[in-house]
């Protein structure tokens, strides 16, 4: 059929193409990867792989030109094997005839189709079978990221439950409505997910944002109040952004009335980097309680911009960190020496040690603004000095003008 050619071709033309050192398609090294899959092996190839990649199809015919075309298609399975080995991928074959019984309790239905298992869904892929299409296809079924994954900004925490009768699934439930829709409550109940997750059963991981690795809650299984008691202690995370959903909530949530804030542009390549370096910086100083850093993306606040740059004397098109005081907005921001170089990872952390430690500190900022106060009384005391020296010597002269006319008024009364 024409669709048996054109996958012919395909992988005849991976092997064809010349490449120099850099740029070599992988061509099949000989070993045997792909499994026969039968009603004994079939549930251990599902155990052993995170994915399994099964090809359905036709017996074998006695023509040697249909053989030949079937050993292609083996050639194609196993070349995508080699290419997927390292990523815990399996592919077998399954036959539909000889092997029926496993094809019905694995619901394989369409001849000349590929059936992936991952994590107890099948998905079919039913497109041109060569090894670059097919291997292009698995990469986006294992790169593809769950709603819980691509919340990484957010708090949130998952629990491997029994089933939704469980008491202990009953009391996350409970705990889950009392912090809702701040943060995020996800649940399992499946095993494989669970594994995925390494969570043992009745246990429940807290993430912080931008956080790689999460907390294990101690003490399972938990109750309500251990859960919200957990919570309530570790829910101000080491770095946060500010959100227009919470904004206020997060404002007002200050440690003793300061905040440590940085400013950068995600979109903006020096943005970026620099939100890089303090996700790095975050995660090495997680265990510090006393540390929280706002991350204000201006992007999101687009009328708030020129109230920021007026009020804290900075420019938002660069990225920025500084110390807010939330009674009265004054504010000391980071030095950066050299405009063009963004600061170093050590260079941050070395700066919000001396926050920390309160060497750096807005009551800085009064104390210059003190300082000049007094250096302005100094000059109005020097003025009113000045005054009362012009009136003395104003009196003196006055003076002199009255002796004056007394003498002259003398000498007339002489004559």
């Amino acid at each position: 059929p024409p669709k048996d050619h054109l996958f012919i071709l395909n992988f005849l033309l991976v092997h064809l193409v010349p490449a120099d050192k850099g740029l070599e398609f992988p061509q099949y090294d000989g070993k045997d990867r792909v499994l026969d899959i039968n009603d004994k092996n079939y549930k251990k190839a599902l155990k052993k792989y995170s994915m399994l990649c099964l090809f359905y199809h036709e017996p074998i015919p006695d023509s040697k030109e249909l053989q030949k075309q079937h050993h292609m298609t083996e050639l194609v399975l196993e070349l995508a094997a080699q290419v997927m080995e390292e990523k815990d991928i399996g592919f077998g074959m399954v036959d539909s005839q000889k092997d029926a019984k496993v094809a019905k309790k694995l619901g394989l239905e369409e001849e000349g189709s590929v059936y992936v298992f991952k994590a107890n869904r099948v998905i079919e892929f039913d497109g041109l079978l060569s090894a670059n299409t097919l291997v292009e296809f698995l990469c986006c079924l294992t790169s593809r990221s769950s709603p819980f994954d691509r919340m990484e900004e957010e708090i949130r925490l998952i629990g491997y439950f029994k089933s939704e009768d469980s008491e202990h699934y009953e009391a996350f439930k409970e705990a889950a409505e009392q912090f809702q829709p701040y943060i995020k409550f996800f649940a399992t109940f499946e095993k494989s997910v669970a594994k995925e997750l390494t969570l043992k059963l009745n246990e429940v991981d807290f993430y912080e944002p931008f956080m790689v690795e999460p907390v294990t809650i101690p003490g399972k299984p938990h109750s309500e109040e251990e859960l919200v008691e957990f919570i309530t202690e570790h829910r101000r995370p080491t770095l946060r952004k500010l959100r227009a959903e919470d904004m206020f909530e997060t404002w007002e949530d200050d440690i003793e009335g300061i905040h440590i804030v940085a400013f950068a542009e995600e979109e903006d390549p020096d943005g970026y980097e620099f939100l890089e370096i303090l996700k790095e910086v975050a995660r090495d100083n997680t265990h510090l309680p006393e540390l929280s850093i706002i991350w204000i993306d201006p992007d999101d606040f687009p009328l708030l911009i020129p109230y920021w740059e007026k009020t804290f004397k900075v420019d938002l098109y660069r990225p920025q960190i500084g110390v807010i005081n939330v009674t009265d907005a004054d504010s000391v921001w980071m030095e950066m020496e050299d405009e063009e170089d963004l600061p170093s990872a050590q260079e941050l952390e070395d700066w919000i040690e001396d926050v920390l430690s309160g060497k750096v500190n807005t009551e800085d900022d009064d104390d210059d603004d003190d300082d000049d106060d007094d250096d302005d009384d100094d000059d109005d005391d020097d003025d009113d000095d000045d005054d009362d020296d012009d009136d003395d010597d104003d009196d003196d002269d006055d003076d002199d003008d009255d002796d004056d006319e007394d003498d002259s008024d003398d000498e007339d009364d002489d004559e």
